[in-house]
């Protein structure tokens, strides 16, 4: 099984990501349930995606965010869609090449988190 899919007590935050390129099976629903006690405040759709949505006071603040957000994910090489409007931000995560979700998504999750 590819290291990105193994669970162990070091906090999401703390890992790296590990690339993925498919050929693994997507987390099944008792790992999805027990990562996602790290990061409750996302939520979890089908066991496919993770999402959030940010509110700030304007645009200006909503896009300062984004940019940190990008520098995250450029670092940790996984990336979020991300949905701006004028003071919102909706992040998704999933992992495309296995078609749902992988440790990966909670890491940059739980990184996100501590924006």
């Amino acid at each position: 099984m590819h290291p990105a899919c193994y669970i162990n007590s070091m906090h999401l935050s703390e890992k790296r990501c590990v690339a993925c390129e498919g050929g693994v099976p997507p987390l099944n629903e008792r790992q999805v349930e027990r990562y996602h006690a790290e990061v409750p405040e996302w939520t979890v759709s089908e066991n496919k995606k993770l999402s959030r949505t940010f509110v700030f006071k304007d645009f200006a603040e909503a896009m300062q965010f984004v940019n940190r957000v990008a520098e995250r994910a450029e670092s940790e090489g996984h990336h979020p869609d991300i949905s701006v409007s004028w003071n919102k931000v909706v992040l998704s995560l999933t992992t495309h090449a296995i078609g749902g979700l992988s440790e990966n998504d909670f890491i940059v999750a739980a990184k996100i988190n501590k924006l």
